[in-house]
């Protein structure tokens, strides 16, 4: 056989086989390769969809952090208003309290002065009743006297 005879021989399998790849086996070739690139891309989109959503989610959770921390600091700032009213409140009835109690203390500090007045003057007539007595039992004489009052003044 000739060159010329196996090359056309050659040329007819070539294209036999050009014709046997494009009917059989090049389209699932290309179906696996474009559903392959349409998975890629969906999944590329879900990507992007989860993106999206978790920066509204995010934004979100912020507003939401955001308003509970305001929240908390109103809150707290009432229950401080609420404690400063508490303690003004329990001062101002320690006030009233401790004048009270000033004022009882003071009231029977004055009942214990006038019974010690009274005690001291019943003794003080006591005294002179006794020194009377005793200037009167005694003659009079200065000397004598003075002593008594001396006495007297001791006792006093």
């Amino acid at each position: 056989m000739s060159i010329n005879a196996t090359l056309i021989i050659q040329m007819i399998v070539f294209a036999i086989l050009v014709w046997f790849t494009m009917k059989f086996v090049w389209p699932p070739i290309t179906a696996a390769l474009d559903e392959r690139a349409k998975k890629i891309a969906d999944g590329l989109s879900a990507a992007d969809k989860a993106k999206s959503e978790l920066s509204a989610a995010n934004k979100r959770v912020e507003a939401q952090l955001s308003a509970a921390r305001d929240d908390a600091a109103k809150r707290l700032a009432d229950a401080e208003r609420l404690a400063q009213q508490m303690v003004e409140e329990a001062k101002g009835r320690a006030s009233e309290e401790a004048a009270k109690i000033i004022a009882a203390a003071r009231a029977e500090a004055e009942q214990e002065s006038v019974k010690a007045r009274e005690v001291l003057r019943e003794q003080v007539a006591g005294l002179a009743v006794k020194g009377a007595e005793a200037i009167l039992r005694k003659e009079v004489n200065a000397g004598v006297h003075a002593e008594l009052l001396g006495r007297l003044k001791a006792e006093l």
